[in-house]
């Protein structure tokens, strides 16, 4: 198996994009994600798989709450910001809408669609991503929506590549 093989058959099943947002000490950080799933329906658990190069990776790491947004087919170009920029290069969140949880974890107010969750666990199988599971503290939905895709956002040039992380396995 190739990685160009897999790049296929996952650009075939075009998996929905989140934006995921987070803070540590007073440190924000969000990026567009295209891992994730549910992973427990009682109780209730998602799970998402974070880029290690990504600013975003390294403020998880001291995180235990975020938010997963679920971005509409209308809001290509708040995702598009979101994936290809660095947040150690920007504020990402800069002249943004949003609110913040008591926990510092930012809203975008653009991205209704979403969880809240707390990190249970992270786990680095050695590839370039890690894994967080989350326990989903709370849901906000303002109705039916049709989610993005990565289809939709071909042309994306990433903040980071994958090989751009500091720890290799």
């Amino acid at each position: 198996m190739s990685a160009s093989e897999l790049d296929d058959l996952m650009a075939s099943v075009d998996s929905p994009l989140i934006v995921v947002t987070t803070s540590a000490e007073g440190e924000r950080a969000g990026c567009l994600v295209g891992f994730h799933s549910q992973a427990s329906i009682d109780p209730g658990h998602y799970c998402f798989w974070l880029l290690k190069a990504n600013h975003t990776y390294r403020v998880a790491l001291r995180s235990d709450h975020f938010a997963v947004h679920f971005p509409t087919t209308a809001d290509s170009e708040l995702a598009r910001f979101f994936g290809s920029r660095s947040g150690s290069e920007t504020d990402k969140f800069a002249g943004l809408d949003l609110t913040v949880t008591e926990d510092g974890v930012p809203l975008l107010t653009a991205l209704p669609n979403r969880l809240i969750v707390e990190r249970i666990t992270m786990l680095d199988d050695g590839g370039d991503h890690v894994c967080l599971t989350a326990r989903v503290d709370s849901v906000e939905i303002a109705g039916g929506f049709t989610a993005l895709r990565p289809s939709q956002l071909g042309d994306l040039t990433p903040g980071h590549n994958a090989e751009e992380r500091a720890i290799r396995p």
